[in-house]
């Protein structure tokens, strides 16, 4: 029993003589750092947020920073995490954090991010960005794949922000997908008439009601970009389909 003690008393002895200060630590990963050392770094800083409790908002921010410039998503998702807890650089840290989850493909997680950071800073150009070509690629994707309800949906998710740029493309793209809609019920509705008159003039309205829907679309993207030739060839477009 007393060797034992003695080998946990000298454990601890050891302990305490490696154990560095916060303050040096601190000091040490600022410097690393600012040096973009970002290995010395995350190790400096990942040391002194465990010795003071993830109680510094900057050192975590920074060490997010760090730990995302070396591929250790997780670590960074953490330590954006105190940032943003803290609030400190809030729409960065969200920004950040949304990344680091991207890159680990945790897609559902990573628009739950984005969503909850442009609640707090919608005007954040770097989750617009993220977020408005997130849903733009989606929207192409499930019009490819059929899905139309699924694309009308995602280019929905765009037009909410102001960016002229996304707002123009989902604007247009949409208009473009309620063309196709109505002109694909009249193909289908050609048969009729002749044969069901009543069942021909229901469709032809619901095709003209997503012709209008259309035109809606393709006028405020004209509104946003009035100079963009494709928009008004398809504005003049519509508009002779629904004659």
């Amino acid at each position: 029993m007393k060797k034992l003690a003695f080998l946990l008393a000298c454990c601890a002895v050891t302990s305490t003589l490696f154990a560095q200060d916060p303050a040096q630590l601190k000091k040490e990963g600022s410097e690393a750092f600012n040096a973009k050392n970002y290995t010395v770094a995350f190790d400096k800083f990942s040391s002194y947020l465990q010795q003071t409790n993830n109680q510094d908002s900057v050192v975590a921010y920074y060490c997010g920073v760090a730990a995302y410039s070396l591929k250790k998503y997780p670590e960074a998702v953490t330590c954006f995490d105190v940032a943003i807890q803290k609030k400190f650089q809030l729409a960065n840290a969200y920004a950040r954090k949304a990344l680091a989850l991207e890159a680990q493909q945790k897609t559902d997680e990573y628009l739950a991010t984005l969503e909850e950071g442009l609640k707090v800073a919608p005007t954040n150009k770097a989750m617009v960005k993220e977020y408005c070509t997130y849903y733009l690629k989606a929207g192409v994707a499930a019009q490819k794949a059929g899905k139309e309800e699924v694309a009308e949906e995602s280019f929905k998710k765009v037009i909410a922000f102001d960016n002229p740029t996304y707002k123009k493309q989902a604007l247009y793209s949409l208009g473009v997908l309620c063309y196709n809609d109505g002109a694909g019920i009249l193909k289908k509705a050609a048969p009729l008439a002749n044969a069901d008159a009543d069942k021909y003039d229901s469709e032809k309205q619901r095709a003209d009601g997503r012709f209008k829907e259309a035109v809606d679309y393709l006028t405020q993207a004209a509104v946003v970009a009035p100079d963009d030739a494709n928009i008004k060839t398809m504005l003049g477009q519509v508009k002779a389909a629904m004659k």
